[in-house]
């Protein structure tokens, strides 16, 4: 299985939701911005607030696994933050709901290939 490539540092973070366009649904919250390299990088933070870090791990495991099933499909060449939205609670996570919204937002993007 392929590993998938992610930002680590907190400028990182940061540039990607400073410079990038912003997508909201119902659970996620995603920022886009080109990279100008040959592969996608990805980004998961949810707040501290949200549950406690067994929740907050296991939305990330969903959200991870999402991206990594839609990320054959994405087009290359982004940095891409994918947060929680905290006006959502964790035990309303649901792998399906997730899977739909990221599909809209790539879409929406326009850096889903069909």
């Amino acid at each position: 299985m392929k590993r998938i490539e992610t930002l680590k540092k907190n400028y990182e973070f940061k540039n990607v939701i400073v410079n990038g366009k912003y997508y909201v649904r119902k659970q996620i919250i995603v920022y886009i911005n080109n990279n100008k390299k040959e592969k996608n990088l990805i980004g998961i933070a949810i707040n501290t607030k949200i549950g406690n870090a067994v929740e907050r791990n296991f939305l990330k495991r969903k959200i991870r696994e999402n991206y990594r099933t839609i990320s054959q499909k994405l087009k290359t060449g982004y940095d891409i933050v994918i947060m929680w939205n905290k006006k959502t609670k964790p035990e309303d996570a649901d792998y399906n709901e997730i899977k739909k919204e990221m599909t809209e937002i790539f879409e929406e993007a326009e850096i889903l290939t069909k």
